[in-house]
């Protein structure tokens, strides 16, 4: 039975939070932006850029002293994630008016798989063009579209040609228009990953597409084959169904903190606070954890970290933080260590809460149980309304740290 050629679309939004900052400031436009973090809370780095600014060589991950040196004319904006957020989930609404199979890639790039819409729309070259042509009409964005026969060529394709621009890469043309290209123009190649491969004489996603199956395994494990079969244009990967909501297998919260911290009294607050934003989003998911893990950098950015299994499944911030607070005081000590300068917390091996799981039938049913009323109450007057004492007043703990990371999930449907 002949099988229909699928017709995949990669989506990306042009410069997305700078072209955001631009449309809601226009005095903004055709000037060199950046998007970056407050300096005054050490989070100095450029998270997106104009294109002017980017034809002044500013790059996403410069400091804003760098940014500045660059181009002297540069505009600082800090970022919004929440209208960010809000101007994905109208794109993704687009989307959908094409097609059912809609996959968020990042905040600003999205799969489509359109084979089955071309009886109403026509080819994936204009269902592409009338999708760049929306975004731009209704919310004033322009994107970059890549069309292609799988996942790995539609992304490709949406970076070969920007701004607001489509690309189509066939099976017919895709060896003449990419085989030159540097192998780590591919997704899943990053810059460690393409050393590795130069070491082996691979350079081009032809030298990829030629390379023996067996050394790439060899040298990268299954991956290899895998980054063969994505060159030579044989990845199959499905695009989800826009309904399909994929449960976390982690979550986590870090900070760089205002200032560097010498003690543990100082550090415990920033332990509770990151511990309560993930408790509040372990909830948020209807999740429960029983693993803990702790990750600190002291100010010369060397990294130390440590995880452990609690004996039952929890979702509160009192037996996540107790944890945590333990593991820091078993692998740090001020006494002979450095100033801390970043922590993250984290929680990993998650669970449905219906699936079945042993939990601590005293102590945690009851923290569990008051922290879900906060919950409701919080979600009716704001997070601000209640705080623990230990966070009343504290010089480490930055102004944003809030659990809101969650509603900032690419194209999230409330």
């Amino acid at each position: 039975m002949y099988k229909m050629e699928r017709i995949i679309l990669h989506c990306d939004l042009n410069n997305f939070y700078a072209s955001v900052e631009t449309l809601l400031n226009p005095e903004f436009r055709d000037k060199p932006l950046a998007v970056c973090g407050d300096p005054k809370l050490r989070h100095g780095v450029v998270l997106a850029k104009s294109y002017p600014a980017k034809a002044c060589g500013v790059k996403t991950g410069d400091t804003v002293n760098e940014a500045r040196r660059k181009c002297p004319d540069i505009i600082f904006t800090p970022p919004h994630h929440s209208l960010y957020a809000d101007y994905s989930r109208k794109v993704f609404e687009i989307y959908t008016r094409f097609t059912d199979r809609v996959e968020p890639f990042g905040l600003d790039e999205c799969w489509l798989d359109v084979t089955a819409s071309t009886k109403l729309f026509g080819d994936g070259k204009t269902i592409a063009d009338n999708i760049r042509e929306i975004i731009k009409t209704e919310i004033g964005l322009t994107a970059s579209v890549g069309v292609s026969f799988n996942k790995i060529f539609a992304k490709l394709g949406s970076d070969m040609k920007k701004p607001d621009a489509t690309t189509l890469i066939t099976r017919d043309n895709f060896k003449e228009k990419i085989r030159h290209l540097n192998a780590n123009e591919l997704i899943m190649i990053g810059s460690n990953t393409y050393k590795k491969l130069n070491d082996l004489n691979i350079f081009t996603i032809g030298d990829l597409a030629d390379a023996d199956i067996n050394l790439m395994k060899k040298n990268f494990g299954i991956i290899g084959e895998k980054l063969v079969l994505n060159a030579r244009g044989e990845d199959t990967t499905p695009v989800s169904l826009a309904s399909d909501i994929t449960p976390p297998k982690s979550i986590g919260h870090g900070t760089t903190l205002k200032a560097d911290v010498h003690s543990f009294s100082e550090i415990k607050p920033v332990i509770v606070a990151l511990s309560e934003m993930v408790a509040t989003r372990l909830r948020r998911h209807d999740m429960l954890t029983d693993g803990i893990h702790l990750h600190i950098k002291d100010n010369t950015f060397n990294g130390i970290s440590k995880q452990t299994l609690l004996p039952f499944y929890t979702d509160s911030a009192t037996d996540i933080s107790d944890a945590v607070c333990d593991l820091f005081q078993k692998i740090y000590n001020f006494n002979n260590q450095l100033p801390v300068r970043m922590l993250s917390v984290s929680v990993y091996n998650l669970t449905k809460r219906d699936e079945g799981v042993q939990t601590n039938m005293f102590e945690n049913n009851k923290y569990s149980q008051m922290e879900h009323s906060v919950d409701k109450i919080r979600e009716r007057y704001g997070y601000g309304i209640l705080k623990r004492g230990i966070l009343l007043e504290n010089t480490f703990l930055c102004d944003n740290m809030k659990p809101f990371d969650d509603d900032e999930i690419p194209f999230k449907r409330k």
